[in-house]
């Protein structure tokens, strides 16, 4: 298997490495926020995770993975880059990732910062079953997605998407819906990604083999956040539609001496004029 990665800034400065969500090349790291980074004097590691970009594509029904393996690609990315450890920034599924790094390879791990994510060990998926079935949440649940977004998804699945323009458009506004209301949407910068994203992928299928592997709650996710040294910084913002502000404060409270910053308006993307720069300057704050 073989992972597209690019590297931005001096090799000789401490590494950031940038860890997308699910079904997302690396290019969802937007540029603003990797030139604030490389201007605090960081080297910038961003790559396609495998069955994205311009990463190798995999047949999961015969070599299925899991949170595990998507973490130890990213250890070997910074292998690849001769990097021993790297300021690990994760959003979504690759905040997941991040924490996974945190608690199993901890030398790896100079800080952590994860966004848009919840608990490693917390499947939300029961939850959205429930939302979507109609049913009372279980107590231990954390919030759904927003009734706006789970309809959105029902109605997607209704969409033809076989032709490029189709796939566009479909995407687009899920990211219209993701960004939410309270944040003007970027539109073009989304455009931009959805299309590049298209073209550099002859198998556009095979992103969801990361739902599939974001699903298997193995025993290794289980492991105490307790145990996370890394300083950490959590990031969510307060309108996200996929996951609500409470999965980010569980996250935060499961991981002793973090800083938990909501950041108002945000909901589950970075396709808002000017957000890049700033998530990218938090992080700076974080790691300087």
């Amino acid at each position: 298997m073989r992972l597209r990665t690019e590297r931005v800034g001096s090799p000789d400065d401490p590494a950031v490495l940038l860890v997308m969500g699910t079904a997302a090349p690396g290019i969802g790291w937007p540029d603003e926020l990797v030139d604030v980074l490389v201007a605090g004097g960081r080297q910038v590691i961003r790559y396609d995770h495998r069955d994205t970009g311009r990463s190798t594509c995999v047949d999961f029904a015969t070599h299925p993975y899991a949170l595990a393996d998507l973490a130890a690609d990213a250890t070997a990315v910074l292998d690849g880059h001769g990097a021993a450890a790297a300021h690990v920034v994760g959003a979504s599924l690759g905040g997941a990732i991040a924490q996974w790094l945190a608690v199993h390879r901890p030398e790896r791990v100079l800080t952590l910062t994860a966004m848009m994510t919840g608990p490693m060990g917390h499947s939300p998926g029961p939850a959205w079953a429930r939302a979507l079935a109609g049913q009372a949440p279980d107590p231990d649940d954390l919030p759904p997605p927003a009734a706006r977004f789970l309809a959105h998804l029902a109605h997607r699945a209704t969409l033809p998407q076989g032709t490029r323009d189709a796939y566009v458009a479909a995407n687009v506004e899920t990211w219209r819906v993701l960004n939410g209301d309270a944040l003007p949407f970027d539109e073009p910068a989304a455009r931009r990604f959805v299309e590049t994203s298209f073209d550099l992928t002859g198998n556009h299928a095979a992103a969801l083999n990361h739902d599939l592997a974001g699903r298997a709650m193995t025993e290794d996710r289980l492991a105490p956040l307790s145990t996370i040294e890394a300083p950490t910084l959590v990031l969510h913002g307060t309108e996200d539609p996929l996951r609500p502000l409470a999965h980010g404060r569980a996250l935060a409270e499961g991981i002793p001496g973090s800083r938990f910053r909501p950041i108002p308006g945000m909901g589950h993307t970075l396709f808002s004029p000017g957000l890049p720069q700033r998530i990218g300057e938090f992080i700076r704050e974080r790691i300087a």
